[in-house]
């Protein structure tokens, strides 16, 4: 693994976390992702399945983590099994997790290697009543390729067609929404990797660069810091190309007077962070440009201070809907009638502002968490208004990831990325 190795008294605590919420004589099982093909011998990057990695800490294919708190056996109560290594597979692919390395890395005790797995399953699944499926619930989820644990679920459906099952994702929900320090300590790498990555697009950018240059910047910057690159699909959108809120395709010149924004952030031990700014071309907004990016700054400010332990999301966004109105009812993008006209599904800031305020993060760029319940510590949201344009040739977002305290306003994680107007135009100016 190419991040430092994370202390593995994380893992023993998510584990213990999940383990306190489990049914009597129930026992769960989480599986590695597969590694997918793209054509030929050609595979996608490894990326571990973000359960597994929350629960113990492998960052590596066909593992597999079985959980069983009332196990007759001490040693049964939490088992890992990972792939059996040997020297071909050290010569041709590199180091793997030895039974020794797999305890290090996980807390672990009980080792085994994958091929050991049905044997030591059937023989616990006597003792079982339940078994959690881990099944993917996320509110955004649009998966259509069958994974190594759908296969898993199908299979012991078919095999043990008199026991019961549950969903595991109720709990992971509930207990990955509520970062632990050492989390948060990893977030924070992420975010200081961006805002590396950052400054040196602030010392790049100028006038006739193409977006797909400053993509290469932010890349090189993060690898040089040992990420593994984006958190995600990076948005580079110069001009209009703004106005595409999923624009992906970083093609396109940097011209003299546009607005460029950037959503992107860098990935650290497998915790993403998210990151939205927008920045003039040429160094220096114009008065309307400058106009807009206040107002998106006002509502970022506001909004971020209506993050504390109680709020509830839904709310919390029709709030931040009203902080919107009255910033572009300012800019005269909307005047009295759109608002006492408007659609109560539609608002009339839609027009201008069409997504979500916030979202959890953290192993996943969204991230699992309750959305339904109040507010509490140590939950990370990102707050990112915008205001789009398209007959004005601009979008402006600005983006953070904060997290909730107990008490007072949330701990923002990205407060050394520069975002005040005055600092980014002093920053692109200073040779």
């Amino acid at each position: 693994m190419r991040y430092a190795q994370i202390p593995n008294s994380l893992f023993i605590k998510n584990r213990k976390k999940f383990m306190d919420r489990m049914r009597p004589k129930s026992l769960a099982v989480f599986n590695s992702n597969d590694i997918y093909p793209i054509g030929a011998d050609s595979t996608m990057p490894f990326q571990q399945q973000r359960d597994i990695f929350y629960l113990s800490g492998a960052d590596q294919e066909e593992t597999k983590l079985l959980l069983f708190p009332d196990a007759i056996e001490e040693k049964h109560r939490e088992i890992l099994f990972v792939r059996e290594t040997n020297d071909h597979i050290a010569v041709w692919e590199g180091e793997k997790l030895t039974k020794e390395k797999a305890t290090e890395v996980s807390g672990i005790e009980t080792i085994y290697w994958l091929k050991e797995f049905d044997k030591v399953f059937f023989d616990l699944m006597t003792e079982a009543e339940l078994i959690y499926f881990n099944t993917n619930e996320h509110y955004r989820q649009s998966v259509e390729t069958q994974t190594r644990e759908d296969r898993f679920i199908a299979k012991v459906k078919e095999d043990f067609p008199a026991h019961s099952w549950a969903r595991s994702n109720p709990i992971l929900q509930e207990i990955r929404g509520t970062k632990e320090p050492e989390e948060l300590e990893i977030m924070q790498q992420a975010c200081n990797i961006t805002e590396k990555g950052i400054r040196r697009v602030l010392n790049f950018l100028k006038p006739g660069v193409w977006e797909y240059e400053i993509e290469a910047e932010l890349m090189h910057e993060f690898l040089s810091n040992r990420s593994r690159g984006f958190a995600y699909t990076p948005i580079i959108a110069s001009g209009n190309n703004a106005n595409v809120l999923h624009y992906v395709e970083n093609k396109n010149q940097c011209q003299d007077g546009d607005l460029i924004l950037m959503d992107v952030g860098a990935s650290y031990a497998n915790y993403a962070s998210d990151l939205s700014r927008t920045f003039p071309v040429n160094g220096r907004f114009t008065k309307r440009q400058r106009e807009v990016y206040d107002a998106v700054l006002r509502v970022k400010n506001d909004a971020t201070k209506l993050l504390v332990p109680g709020t509830l999301w839904a709310e919390y966004h029709k709030e931040v809907g009203k902080l919107m109105t009255s910033e572009l009812l300012g800019l005269k993008l909307l005047d009295k009638a759109d608002v006492q006209n408007e659609d109560k599904n539609w608002p009339a800031y839609k027009k201008y502002f069409m997504h979500g305020t916030s979202h959890h993060i953290g192993l996943d760029t969204h991230d699992y968490g309750p959305l339904k319940t109040p507010m509490n510590a140590n939950m990370v949201f990102t707050v990112e208004p915008g205001i789009y344009i398209p007959e004005e040739g601009f979008g402006i977002r600005l983006e953070d990831d904060v997290v909730v305290q107990e008490k007072g306003e949330p701990f923002n994680l990205m407060r050394d990325i520069p975002i005040e107007a005055e600092e980014i135009e002093e920053i692109m100016n200073k040779n």
